[in-house]
Order: structure tokens, then sequence, then C-alpha cells
């Protein structure tokens, strides 16, 4: 197996199937859990401090020139996902089944722990959504409850999260198994629910592990990373960006994107293609669509996709690329930072960097223009 599967995570995490080991305790902790307040998110005219944070430098990761690399936090155990709250946080799930609130530079706390392989994080203005391993959970001011439970899993599970300006959630929900007609419509689809946990629907199917979602603000466009399957060899088929129509079939288990003909091959009748074609076997995992205004006006609206890299070893991968989502290169894929471990999660700041949690690591990097805070 080349990719991530489950959490995309190594067989040391043991996410992939059959490989014999248990899986982290899903038991929660009898521990008091520290409360958190959250404020309102910052008023979106508020200008950021040009002051130029105070971190070390990350020579290891190698970034286009014009741009600095830097050390954001160190010592996590195996981040999985990272999203940043509206108290200006940045908010780490661990595959242990913690999730931790950090800092620039500073000592992360356990905000919740005991979660079942948290693998995706969203922020629903001060209500923090975590998927789980078979669901969905939610924490506010301390208090963890489920939104969903029993959704299906196998080979891979519940992962990307985003929230539409309505306040209702996409979730993504892997394929039980390599390639197989699923007998659940919940496996390799992205789900649609309401803020409380009803009313979950499939809203796009025919992906089969659908690792991260994003909007872009500007459209209101919802899309996702998804990773091809493993049995067509080591150069195909390619992982790829899709953009996420309601009711759009992508072609898992009988259509998929080709990597060298950058088109679709197998049964393809009536399957919608992706915006980008990604490495075969990378895992593209975790992304953000960059929006804010300290890189280089270019840069607007590309996503920025973490590729986790072969399980098996390798340099593929392990790096984070530069997909153009719209405009005349819509498609145009390119290789931005390099150095990391196992890249897995993305996130953007309030001062306008890249945030990428690398499992490998356990670092959080941080990458910014040479002129920007």
């Amino acid at each position: 197996m080349t990719e991530l599967r489950i959490a995309a995570l190594a067989s040391a995490l043991l996410l992939v199937a059959g490989c014999g080991a248990a899986e982290p305790s899903a038991q929660r902790s009898p521990t008091p859990l520290p409360s958190i307040s959250l404020p309102p998110s910052p008023s979106p005219s508020a200008a950021p401090s040009p002051t130029p944070l105070l971190l070390p430098n990350a020579p290891n990761i190698h970034v286009p020139a014009g741009f600095r690399a830097q050390i954001y936090a160190s010592g996590l155990a195996a981040p999985t996902a990272i999203a940043v709250g509206p108290d200006g946080r940045l908010y780490v799930a661990e595959q242990s089944g913690n999730v931790v609130a950090m800092t620039p530079g500073g000592v992360g706390q356990v905000v919740t722990r005991g979660l079942r392989i948290p693998l995706g994080l969203a922020f629903d203005g001060n209500v923090l959504l975590i998927a789980v391993r078979g669901g969905l959970e939610s924490l506010q001011g301390g208090t963890l409850r489920p939104l969903v439970s029993g959704l299906p899993s196998g080979v891979h599970q519940q992962d990307g999260l985003a929230v539409a300006a309505d306040g209702s959630i996409f979730l993504g929900s892997g394929s039980t198994c390599d390639v197989c007609q699923e007998s659940d419509p919940r496996s390799a689809a992205i789900l649609h629910l309401n803020a409380d946990g009803s009313g979950l629907q499939v809203y796009a199917s025919g992906t089969r592990n659908p690792y991260g979602l994003a909007i872009m603000p500007s459209t209101n466009s919802l899309y996702s990373t998804v990773n091809g399957q493993d049995n067509l060899g080591a150069g195909e088929p390619a992982d790829a960006v899709i953009k996420v129509t309601q009711g759009a079939f992508y072609g898992w288990p009988r259509c998929w994107p080709n990597l060298s003909a950058r088109a679709l091959s197998g049964i393809c009748q009536g399957v919608t293609a992706p915006i980008a074609y990604l490495a075969a076997h990378t895992s593209a995992d975790g992304f953000a669509i960059y929006s804010a205004a300290s890189f280089p006006a270019a840069y607007q609206d590309h996503a920025f996709v973490a590729e986790w890299g072969a399980n098996s070893g390798g340099s593929t991968g392990r790096d984070l690329v530069d997909a153009t989502l719209v405009g005349t290169a819509a498609g145009r894929v390119n290789e931005f930072a390099t150095g990391f471990s196992h890249p897995i999660g993305v996130a953007v700041d309030p001062l306008g960097a890249l945030l990428v949690a690398d499992y490998g690591s356990g670092r959080v990097y941080r990458i910014q223009a040479a002129s920007g805070p």
C-alpha cells in the first residue's frame, strides 16, 4: 500500500486494515478537561501586525525565493489535522486521540483527549468540530458531545471537514476497502449535515478517500483531495483535487484519474473529472485554499496540498504542492515546499502564513512571504 489509509498514516499508526495491532482506545479519559472559552472571530477589517513572528528558522524546509520557513511548534505526537481557532490559536489533532491548542513557539494545552483517531478539524464559530473514526464530535466550552455516530469505516474512515456559510457541515467519508462495491452509500462519499448533526445526506459520491475539504471564500465553492486506488501499479492512478458539486459522481471504483494522460480511464460514463491531477500514490491529504493578503497576488485562490508520500518509503510526495483552481491555468500543479517527513495538515494563520503539520517530525512549520509578518 502506498497511500495513507484511514488516518492516511503509516503502519505505526495502525490505521491500515490488517496490520494486526489494536487501534488507539476510544475510551474517554476520566481526567477533567480544561475548559476553553473562545471569543468571537476578530473583525476582518482589523489590520495584522507588521512585526514578523520571532520563530526559529527551518533550514530543512525548502521554499521558493521570496518566502521563508520557520518552526511554529515542536514536540507534537503524530499530528493528523490542524485548524486555526477564532481565538487565534492553532488546534492540532494527534493520532493518540488528543486535541492540543498551540500558540506560536509555545507549549500546547490539551483541550480534549480519548478521541478515536481524529483526522479532521474545523471551526463553526466557537465550536470545534472533530472528525473521528465512525463519526463526528463537537467541542464547546470544554464539553465534548457526539454529533454523528455509526458511520462506516474500514480501510479508510471519516476525515476532511468544511463549514459552509450557513453553518452546515461537509464531511469526507472514506471507503471501507481499496476497490469494492460498498453496501453503505455513506462510504466513499462527501456527506452534508446540519450544524446540530441532523439531516445527514450523501452530497457527492465516488470519492474513494476524500481526506481534505476546503471552501474557496471568493466563490463559496467546495473542493476536496481524493486518494486513488492501490491496485493499478506504481504510476497510476493520480491522486486528485476535485471541485465538489451536489449529486456528482467522481468515479470510484470503476473510473480513475489517469496521471500520464491527464484524463479519466476505466468505465467513466457520468463521471465528473477532477480539477487537478496530482502524483500517484502520494496520499494527497489536508489542504488550504489561499485567500489572505501577505502572499503575492498570483497565489490567490490556489490550493496548497500536503502530499504525505509513499508508505513504502522513497522520496515520492513528502512535499507541499500548489494547485491552480481557477482561470485559464486551472489544473496546473507545481511543487512549492519540500523537506518534510510526512506532511499531512495545512491551514492559514491570522497573518496570512501557511501552517503545515508534519506527522513524521511532530512539528508544525510556518511558511510566509519574506516581506510578510
